[in-house]
C-alpha cells in the first residue's frame, strides 16, 4: 500500500470550502495555518501499541514471567490483529462498492439537491476508505513485530506447538510473583485467590497431572 493511498489531503482542501459555515473568522484562519501540520498528524499518529508498551505493558514480567508465556501471549496477540485485520479488509471490501455505486448515483442523478447529497456521501466514504487503508497499514506493523519478537523468544526450551505445555511452570512463577506482591492491606478475597490457585499448581506438579475422579460408564440396562 502506498502513502498516496492514505492521503487526506485532497479530502481537507475539500473541506475548507465548508469549514467557514462551522468555524469563526479566526478559527478558519488558524485552522488554515496548521494543515500542514494537521497532514503530518494524521500520517504519524500512534494508533496501536508501540513497539515499548508491547515489550513492558503486555509481556510484563510479572503476568509472563517465562519466554514460554511471552510467546503464547505473543501468539494470542498476533492472532487478535490478523482477525481485526481481516475485518478490515472485508469492511473495505464493502465500502469501494458503495464508491462505485454513489459514483454512479452522481452521474445519472438530475436532482441538483439529491446529487449534492450523494457527493457527502461520497466524501465520507472516501474519508472512511482513508481512515481503514491507515488501520489497516498500523495493525500490519504489529503483525511484524509481534513476528519479531516471537522469534526472539523462541530459543527451543520450550514447546511452541502445544500452549498447555509450558502452564503449570509459567503460572508457578506467576503466582510465586503475586504471592511476594501481597500486602496487608490486601483483601482477604485477593489473598485467598492468589494461595488457593498456587497451592492447586503445586499439588498439580506434585501428582504430575490434573487428578480427577474419571466418571463411571452408566449401563443403559436397568439392575435385576
Amino acid at each position: 500500500m502506498n502513502t498516496e493511498k492514505r492521503n487526506i489531503a485532497p479530502i481537507i482542501e475539500k473541506e475548507e470550502n465548508h469549514l467557514p459555515n462551522i468555524l469563526s473568522d479566526q478559527d478558519l484562519k488558524d485552522f488554515k495555518l496548521m494543515v500542514n501540520e494537521l497532514r503530518d498528524t494524521w500520517t504519524k499518529k500512534q494508533l496501536y501499541r508501540t513497539e515499548t508498551e508491547m515489550r513492558f505493558s503486555v509481556l510484563n514480567d510479572l503476568i509472563y514471567p517465562t519466554k514460554a508465556s511471552k510467546y503464547w501471549q505473543c501468539v494470542r496477540e498476533q492472532n487478535s490483529f490478523l482477525q481485526s485485520l481481516m475485518s478490515i479488509s472485508l469492511k473495505t471490501k464493502k465500502n469501494n462498492v458503495e464508491i462505485k455505486k454513489l459514483e454512479k448515483k452522481i452521474k445519472t442523478e438530475k436532482d441538483p439537491l439529491e446529487k449534492e447529497l450523494h457527493q457527502i456521501d461520497l466524501d465520507e466514504k472516501v474519508y472512511k476508505k482513508a481512515s481503514l487503508e491507515l488501520d489497516a497499514k498500523d495493525r500490519m506493523r504489529e503483525l511484524r513485530l509481534w513476528s519479531e519478537i516471537k522469534k526472539e523468544l523462541d530459543d527451543g526450551s520450550f514447546d511452541t506447538k502445544d500452549v498447555n505445555t509450558h502452564q503449570l511452570d509459567s503460572y508457578h512463577k506467576q503466582y510465586q510473583n503475586k504471592i511476594k506482591n501481597l500486602t496487608p492491606n490486601s483483601s482477604e478475597a485477593e489473598i485467598t485467590n492468589v494461595v488457593g490457585q498456587l497451592k492447586s499448581i503445586e499439588r498439580i506438579k506434585k501428582d504430575g497431572r490434573i487428578g480427577y475422579n474419571e466418571p463411571k460408564a452408566i449401563s443403559s440396562q436397568k439392575e435385576k
